[in-house]
């Protein structure tokens, strides 16, 4: 009875240890001040690892990616692995996964805000930064792909007599088209929460960065009538950005689904597509979340356990709506009719690349739901961190089951084929990880990462009142 009684009594401690709400950043304010410190100390404090990295990932671009590049351009597109039937290989499935890597910042950031969920405020810029950077690496596959680089103009829709150029069916005029509409509304997503921030940093700087700061911060002083507009215009834009987000990705979709290609040809693509940008954006947040936390100073303030078991939440359920839209788009090709499409089905699961089918199941299915209904899981960083790394490994490959592997399985056997990555098309693929990571560290030293005056607001509306003996949590509607 006493060691039941000590059993219970140490389960109802540990539950209320969890429930306390200083855990909670919104309950642990610090004073403004403090804050802006700690921030700036992110951005000005440089290591001899950080300059390591920098140079090491430069290096990486200019050799991994643009060296190799245009190594492929002076020589020709066939030192890539590209053959019939497979001319659509690992430069388009990086290019769906980055564009899917992209959704992180909009829903993250926009769907978050619009829906009033407050454990977004301190991460919401690291994944608008993602969902930038990642476009940027995603938006330089179209003129990967199209090989002769210089006729780029070709995708552009401008207006010409004689409709040679552009063909509107191509599926490169209509990337070009959503990528530049997401870039250009992400980017400005991305600059209007950071205006007070930036304004923030020119008070506390000198030099180059206080006139860089000047100029960006476009002469914020904090007025109510400023703070009015601002928060105006990022609500619009919160909710103009949403369709735009579901738009490209459904656009990414009908590269595909509005071909003749077997196992291609389906209208659940859509969804899927968006689904999976959805699963692979969120899994990235997280992951990049835990590199800055074990890498910025005073970030593991702002970034708690709180943060990760919310964003576990999402991931499990957008991993259990991943895998309904998967074997639904499977039941669909399996029972629909047409032979060849079984085959493909059956070749993905028994064929020669069947390892990567079954590993895109276990990263995708298996892990995540064997773990992230575990709620000490979910507050654990670094597991966190190697499940959201798992996930996008078989994101990866779920595009590679797509894309090669569907296209090299078609309907006439005589045309069958394996497709394998050459050196050539694996550099260039590691020069734009390379890019997109780059571009985030010097960033991190540019620009706060941490939205300071959101999580300031955010504590402020936060308190603990008492009701009798207890203090309970409340938050204040603030407009």
């Amino acid at each position: 009875m006493a060691a039941e009684t000590k059993l219970f009594g140490k389960l109802k401690t540990t539950e209320q240890e969890h429930k306390d709400p200083k855990e909670q950043l919104m309950f642990d304010p610090r004073p403004r001040e403090e804050l802006n410190r700690m921030v700036m100390e992110m951005m000005t404090t440089t290591t001899r690892k950080f300059w390591l990295w920098a140079i090491g990932l430069g290096a990486g671009v200019v050799v991994l990616l643009f060296g190799a590049w245009g190594y492929m351009i002076s020589t020709g597109m066939w030192v890539t692995g590209l053959r019939r039937p497979i001319y659509w290989g690992v430069f388009i499935v990086t290019f769906v996964f980055w564009i899917g890597i992209s959704h992180a910042g909009t829903f993250v950031s926009a769907i978050l805000r619009v829906f009033k969920s407050e454990f977004r405020r301190p991460f919401t810029r690291a994944a608008e930064l993602m969902t930038t950077f990642g476009l940027a690496a995603g938006a330089l596959y179209p003129l990967i792909h199209l090989g002769r680089v210089w006729v780029f103009y070709f995708m552009v829709p401008y207006p010409n007599a004689r409709w040679l150029w552009p063909n509107f069916r191509s599926p490169l005029v209509w990337d070009l088209l959503a990528i530049t509409t997401y870039l250009l509304s992400s980017t400005i997503y991305l600059y209007l929460p950071l205006v007070p921030d930036l304004a923030m940093a020119r008070d506390r700087t000198t030099g180059i960065r206080h006139s860089a700061y000047k100029i960006l911060a476009l002469g914020w002083r904090g007025t109510e009538a400023e703070w009015f507009r601002l928060k105006k215009a990022i609500q619009i834009f919160a909710f103009a950005i949403i369709p735009v987000m579901f738009s490209v990705h459904t656009i990414v979709s009908w590269d595909f689904a509005v071909s003749q290609v077997a196992g291609w040809h389906s209208t659940i693509f859509g969804p899927y597509f968006i689904i999976g940008a959805i699963l692979s954006g969120v899994s990235a947040v997280v992951t990049i979340l835990y590199v800055l936390r074990s890498t910025l100073k005073h970030m593991d303030y702002f970034l708690r356990p709180e943060h990760f078991d919310a964003l576990g939440k999402l991931i499990l359920v957008f991993s259990m709506a991943w895998a309904y839209f998967f074997f639904n788009d499977y039941l669909l090709g399996w029972y629909g009719g047409e032979a060849a499409v079984r085959q493909i089905l059956t070749a993905h699961a028994t064929g020669p690349a069947a390892w990567v089918w079954y590993t895109m199941l276990i990263c995708n299915i298996v892990i995540p739901w064997l773990t992230l209904w575990n709620r000490k899981i979910r507050r654990t960083p670094w597991l966190m961190f190697i499940i959201t790394l798992l996930i996008n490994v078989g994101m990866y490959l779920e595009r590679y089951t797509i894309i090669p592997l569907t296209l090299g399985h078609q309907r006439t056997p005589f045309d069958w084929g394996i497709y394998t990555p050459r050196p050539i098309e694996i550099s260039i693929v590691l020069g734009t990880f390379c890019l997109f990571t780059f571009l985030y560290l010097v960033m991190s030293r540019l620009i706060p990462l941490v939205p300071v005056w959101e999580v300031q607001e955010g504590q402020v509306a936060h308190t603990l009142r008492k009701v009798g003996k207890a203090e309970v949590p409340s938050v204040t509607e603030l407009d």
